[in-house]
């Protein structure tokens, strides 16, 4: 069975994809990617899950939001149980300029046979979407006091907390279970390199858009 995960653009932007296998009981990464458009993004998990074939998609965005303002119930309790972490959500409502995009997604995955999925019966195979929140998930896996801040700061800032990501990723789901396997090159970065920032802050290797994949291809 495959596991595709989409850290979705809300409203513009790329969007980081990533692709793994269930195969003899251990997670093989099959894919990284970036893809700019909704449609490409579409495209690529066609090409990774043929009609009918079981799956999970999750996806990092609200895809579900039946209130016209304010915040939904998973939002504040987000808030509640993990607002200590600082891993609190951005509340979704419909009258936030994101919402059709994201909703939109989706329904474009309901199409393809992904239904949503609140609850799953373990080891049945499906077609199934799930939203996710990594931020309460980072801090439960890798039992930390607080998130990994690689979205806000300076960015010099921003790169050493997602460079800390990645060796919590490589270091700590290798050995749960199932176990993810990851290539030689992959893990190959145990100590985290200078970072490359050119003189006066302007980023020579580094930029937003592409925080979902460095130091994984």
């Amino acid at each position: 069975m495959k596991f595709l995960g989409i850290d979705l653009g809300w409203s513009s932007g790329a969007s980081g994809l990533c692709c793994l296998e269930l195969t003899n009981g251990q997670l093989q990464l099959l894919d990284l990617d970036r893809r700019e458009s909704i449609a490409d993004i579409l495209a690529w998990i066609d090409t990774w899950v043929q009609l009918e074939e079981p799956a999970i998609v999750a996806v990092d965005a609200p895809t579900l939001i039946p209130n016209a303002t304010g915040m939904r119930l998973p939002d504040k309790l987000t808030h509640k149980y993990f607002g200590k972490y600082h891993a609190g959500c951005y509340p979704a409502n419909l009258s936030l300029p994101f919402a059709q995009r994201t909703v939109d997604f989706g329904l474009a995955l309901e199409a393809r046979g992904f239904n949503h999925a609140p609850e799953i019966t373990p080891q049945m195979p499906g077609r199934y979407q799930i939203e996710v929140f990594p931020h309460p998930a980072i801090v439960h896996l890798f039992q930390l006091d607080r998130i990994l801040k690689y979205k806000k700061g300076k960015l010099a800032e921003r790169y050493l907390e997602l460079l800390k990501l990645r060796r919590h990723i490589v270091d700590v789901l290798s050995t749960l279970e199932p176990a993810l396997v990851l290539s030689q090159e992959s893990c190959q970065s145990s100590e985290i390199p200078p970072t490359p920032l050119k003189k006066g802050g302007q980023n020579s290797l580094y930029n937003e858009s592409q925080e979902n994949t460095i130091g994984f291809k």
